[in-house]
């Protein structure tokens, strides 16, 4: 009963237009000070440590280092660099836009800002050759949500502060997944491209080849840095994250020289004031998830789960359904802030594995981030290319059915998400 009120109040709250941040935080308040006799200091604690979490770090710096990224001409250097090795096949430049936006994910860990970077450069260079404009979009609103499964990957910071899952284990998860997604969206793209007969470039030589690579390496490198860093065990992803803004600020300022020191206070106000959005919403969805902890909601799911019969495969069917419902009203970092609490217990009293879970979720936030009406690639992409909402969902469609069948692939194979931070960590 109490579960029935609490999903009210938060889904009357949102009709009203409420920001989900705020509708979070006015129904535990509401249901704590009107139905139960939990003290006012309580909520005041847990404001406080549910956001004491060194993880929790991570996701500043790397909003931070994607900013600097975004404007300092790291993305055009690899779109060059992704374009002289792909360039020449059917639809070379579309693909050349989805192998970018593999590389950039790799440095950014937002989708949106992987959106941004590489649809504004190479989105126009698309249409001058001769695509047309919504075969564009497709590509780079699908490929841009690359940027939440390659990691580094904000949205698995936030999963794995929600449930306490290594964030190190997450990243290597993420990896051949990543790489497995951007392969089947380059290969959508090929066939679409062949199919209707788009252009093609002229094969670079491997001296343009060795010179494009070069020209990016300082963008490229930073992957290496990161990831290298986590996995050698040299440094934490909170750590990384910060080695990462400071290398992007160096490149993007000193060595490209793409951005004047006067560009900097605007980056990082812009950074400051995002990391405060999401840092807003992960304390609200904290004080959520102790109040459905105080009410046994999760324990009381998961029973009932369990005595109905509920095996792995179907509950993992209900969780992917309920998960793409959820990206229809809601943005990914909510999505995994007020779901986590609820569905990994269950998850887990099942015998699902954490880290598998957790890239479940993050596929799934994909898909969300590439369909109406919440679709934050969607709105990105749709300020680039001045098309329309509806226009763009048509457009998407052909990769976002990929998407689809590659969510059921990663759900029912957890050795893609499994085997390499097992061999790693263990």
């Amino acid at each position: 009963m109490n579960a029935a009120i609490i999903f009210v109040l938060l889904i009357l709250l949102m009709l009203t237009g409420m920001p989900i941040s705020i509708a979070l935080g006015m129904t535990v308040l509401t249901f704590l000070f009107t139905m139960t006799t939990v003290p006012i200091e309580s909520v005041a604690l847990k404001l406080f440590t549910g956001i004491e979490k060194f993880e929790i770090m991570a996701i500043p710096f790397f909003i931070l280092a994607g900013n600097f990224l975004t404007h300092g001409g790291v993305a055009r250097r690899m779109i060059n660099f992704a374009a002289s090795m792909v360039g020449h096949w059917h639809g070379g430049l579309a693909l050349a836009g989805v192998l970018a936006c593999a590389l950039f994910a790799a440095v950014s860990g937002s989708s949106p800002a992987t959106v941004v970077a590489i649809g504004s450069i190479i989105l126009p260079a698309l249409v001058k050759q001769g695509y047309p404009r919504g075969f564009g979009a497709g590509v780079i609103t699908t490929s841009g949500a690359l940027g939440i499964l390659i990691p580094p990957s904000i949205v698995m910071v936030m999963y794995s502060v929600s449930t306490n899952t290594s964030v190190g284990k997450l990243f290597m998860a993420g990896v051949i997944p990543g790489i497995l997604l951007a392969f089947f969206l380059g290969l959508t793209t090929w066939f679409l491209a062949k199919k209707k007969d788009y252009p093609r470039m002229p094969k670079a030589s491997w001296k343009e080849r060795f010179i494009a690579f070069r020209k990016s390496a300082w963008g490229l490198l930073l992957i290496v840095i990161v990831m290298g860093g986590i996995y050698s065990g040299k440094f934490t992803p909170t750590e990384a994250a910060a080695v990462a803004a400071i290398y992007a600020f160096i490149v993007a300022v000193f060595v490209y020289k793409d951005m004047s020191l006067k560009m900097v206070p605007k980056v990082l106000i812009d950074s400051a004031a995002m990391s405060a959005m999401l840092l807003y919403i992960i304390t609200n969805a904290v004080l959520f998830s102790f109040l459905m902890t105080s009410e046994n909601i999760p324990q009381a799911m998961a029973g009932w789960i369990l005595d109905s019969g509920f095996g792995m495969v179907s509950f993992l069917l209900v969780v992917n359904l309920l998960l793409l419902l959820a990206g229809n009203v809601m943005e990914p970092s909510s999505i995994v802030l007020i779901m986590s609490p609820i569905l990994f217990p269950v998850a887990m009293k099942l015998g699902i594995d954490p880290v598998h879970f957790g890239i479940i979720m993050v596929v799934n936030m994909e898909v969300g981030m590439c369909h109406p009406p919440v679709g934050l690639n969607l709105y990105v992409a749709s300020g680039i290319t001045k098309m329309g909402i509806s226009e763009l969902t048509v457009a998407v469609l052909p990769w976002l059915m990929t998407m689809i069948g590659f969510l059921l692939l990663v759900t029912y194979v957890p050795a893609l998400s499994t085997w390499l931070p097992n061999l790693i960590y263990n």
